[in-house]
């Protein structure tokens, strides 16, 4: 039994070669199949080994077990802009519609009191893929927006040579440590171990928004800012949680998760402000979970994410960072401290969960997941790489007993189609560019296994 846990936690670590998420924000809507059945409400739930996901104070009420699953997940993003009188209009959609997602859970406990476990998961991720080709390589806006870069159209939607894109994946395995202070109340810590991988394509029009710019075309080709292929980073934080049985029907839990300090992408710091740096948000939950008859149990999360705290992701699109008017607000804007970034705000999260017993073998879920959109219609342009805009999610799910030690369990998501639309960018650098729109809807699916080992 070890080896098949030991061997299922490698395969979760390491078989994610297409992982793309963007629910709340590019944040999952849960963690867990459960959880995701019921609009990703967890705080104060503690029916799986995805404590160190959810809340770590969670894993000294789960028992000795593991969880295994894998989600489908299928986002549908098109990018288009309308209006302009410079010949740039266009749409496309992302071809890339089909992510899987594994996860996993081990629990152990240590006496009545204390436990040990691990959560391997998906903290966050995004992924698009668009054709390139929809402007002309006559087009005199993208030919100058890419002199200094030297490369030639046809253009993809940002004025860039080839396709344009991105994959940002983001891996968390989490030892956890729970305790019980008393016989209603616990306590938690999991360490966050981070692996991201990053890759851009297509951005060779922003080349001259770059401080290496001013090494004209042959700087280029040895620049860290677009199709550099992938780039991996690790870092380390540190998760928090309490859970409180306030009575036979009520429990509360909160959970606090640092921001994840990350090393930086050495092949991208041109593109991210801060020179490549790229940290995890911190973010804090709290919630309640009500059982409000024998078959029936109510839960609710309340969840704030600081997308704001972190430069590369929060920074403005407009900010001028080193460069001046002089050079036409351009050169030296991209890649330092204070240069542009996606713009994204931090965000409020809702998530509503119902549990009902429908017989002593079959439990179902459904739920309801509401995030504020992080992106301002100031950032559409730099956010067609990344249009994480979905607000609202409708969820549903089971779980079967197998046997009285194994269940299986499933899930399902729709996030609504939402969009963001307004002036281009481009329209600031005396471009009459017109408007832009992104927008996109999700599907998921998932099952799980998962095994009581006592």
């Amino acid at each position: 039994m070890k080896r098949t846990v030991v061997a299922s936690a490698l395969l979760a670590m390491f078989a994610i070669p297409s992982l793309a998420l963007a629910t709340d924000g590019y944040f999952p809507h849960g963690y867990g199949m459960k959880s995701k059945g019921m609009g990703g409400a967890s705080v104060a739930r503690s029916d799986d080994a995805f404590g160190g996901a959810n809340n770590p104070a969670s894993m000294v009420w789960a028992g000795d077990r593991y969880d295994i699953g894998i989600d489908l997940f299928s986002p549908k993003r098109d990018i288009s802009r309308s209006g302009s009188a410079a010949g740039i209009d266009g749409s496309v959609e992302s071809g890339s519609n089909l992510f899987y997602i594994p996860e996993f859970g081990y629990n152990r406990m240590i006496g009545w009191d204390m436990s040990v476990g691990v959560s391997v998961y998906g903290n966050g991720g995004m992924n698009t893929d668009y054709d390139g080709g929809q402007i002309s390589a006559a087009s005199p806006v993208c030919g100058g927006f890419n002199a200094p870069s030297g490369e030639t159209g046809p253009y993809n939607m940002l004025c860039g040579s080839g396709k344009l894109g991105m994959n940002l994946e983001q891996l968390i395995i989490a030892p956890t440590f729970a305790k019980k202070v008393n016989k209603d109340h616990s306590f938690g810590a999991s360490l966050l171990i981070a692996r991201q991988t990053f890759k851009a394509e297509g951005l060779s029009g922003f080349f001259g928004f770059t401080s290496a710019a001013f090494g004209g075309p042959p700087a280029y080709a040895n620049s860290n800012l677009t199709n550099r292929g992938n780039d991996t980073t690790w870092g380390y934080g540190l998760k928090l949680g309490w859970m409180g049985r306030l009575s036979d029907t009520v429990t509360m839990g909160a959970s606090y998760t640092s921001k994840v300090k990350m090393d930086k992408f050495e092949k991208y710091k041109d593109l991210f402000a801060g020179e490549g740096y790229f940290d995890m948000p911190s973010s804090i939950t709290v919630g309640m979970s009500v059982k409000t008859s024998p078959k029936l149990t109510l839960a609710a999360d309340l969840e704030r994410i600081e997308y704001s705290g972190i430069k590369s992701i929060a920074n403005p699109s407009t900010n001028v960072g080193n460069s001046s008017p002089l050079t036409g607000n351009t050169v030296g804007s991209l890649g330092c401290d204070s240069c542009r970034g996606f713009g994204w705000s931090s965000v409020n999260v809702i998530k509503i969960g119902a549990e009902y017993q429908y017989n002593p073998n079959l439990i179902l879920r459904a739920g309801y997941n509401h995030t504020d959109n992080p992106i301002q219609g100031r950032d559409v342009t730099f956010n067609m790489i990344a249009p994480g805009v979905v607000r609202d999610h409708a969820t549903l799910g089971f779980t079967y007993n197998l046997s009285p030690q194994s269940e299986l369990t499933m899930a399902y998501m729709h996030a609504f189609k939402n969009s963001v639309e307004a002036p281009s960018l481009f329209n600031s650098f005396g471009v009459p560019a017109g408007t832009e729109k992104i927008q996109m809807y999700e599907n998921s699916i998932g099952i799980a296994y998962s095994r009581k080992l006592k």
